[in-house]
């Protein structure tokens, strides 16, 4: 599951990290980005990377209503692959959802502990991730989802499921490298190396969406 996330780079840091050669209209930051707002993604149009922003919450090309997107803010990895929402995409429409924490729920006895979650010293890095296009009488939609899998030794205990973090080194074969068949991007995720990741505590000032200061990523001590 991931369902909130950060981004505070600057964008001369994000376009030098995921080489993109032109400016990121409309580029801003967030302590706690949540599903159905704008995100910034990275795609491969066939020449060049493309930076731009997608709702978080997929909405399929053939979905009747739009409200789907709610429901498909994660795909999991395990299914994606042969999921009728998914599986297209997974061999055509693949993405780069860019982050630098995301935050996930830990449950303990006095209720469920927010935890900021991070890549050594903050790093930024990309969620794998899925996109679409949506249309229906005169709107469109791009839309993405955040592909998931089984929390990898450093999640564990704080939750069973966990966003992929692409490696860097597979950030471009993920979507610039031709995957005619589903099934291949499937097993090129299953057989990624894990990211080690850092985590603190922060209050749930977090849990609501419409907070959105440095408040969300402080730090705090039982």
């Amino acid at each position: 599951m991931c369902g909130r996330y950060t981004l505070l780079a600057d964008e001369l840091k994000i376009r030098q990290r995921f080489h993109i050669p032109h400016e990121i209209e409309g580029y801003y930051t967030s302590y706690n980005i949540a599903p159905s707002q704008k995100v910034l993604a990275v795609i491969h149009d066939g020449a060049k990377r493309r930076a731009g922003f997608l709702q978080w919450g997929l909405v399929p090309s053939w979905a009747k209503d739009e409200k789907i997107g709610n429901k498909m803010i994660n795909a999991r990895s395990e299914t994606a692959h042969i999921k009728p929402s998914f599986k297209n995409l997974m061999a055509r429409k693949r993405c780069l959802i860019i982050a630098d924490s995301f935050y996930e729920w830990q449950k303990a006895n006095e209720g469920k502990i927010p935890k900021r979650i991070q890549l050594e010293k903050g790093k930024l890095f990309a969620f794998a991730g899925l996109w679409d296009k949506w249309q229906q009488d005169d709107k469109t939609l791009f839309t993405c989802t955040i592909l998931t899998k089984d929390a990898n030794e450093s999640m564990q205990e704080i939750h069973h499921r966990m966003p992929i973090i692409l490696p860097r080194d597979k950030e471009d074969a993920w979507i610039s490298q031709s995957f005619t068949q589903a099934k291949t991007a499937y097993h090129f995720l299953q057989n990624l190396e894990e990211e080690r990741l850092s985590a603190y505590s922060v209050s749930d000032f977090v849990n609501n969406a419409t907070n959105n200061d440095a408040t969300c990523i402080e730090p705090i001590t039982k």
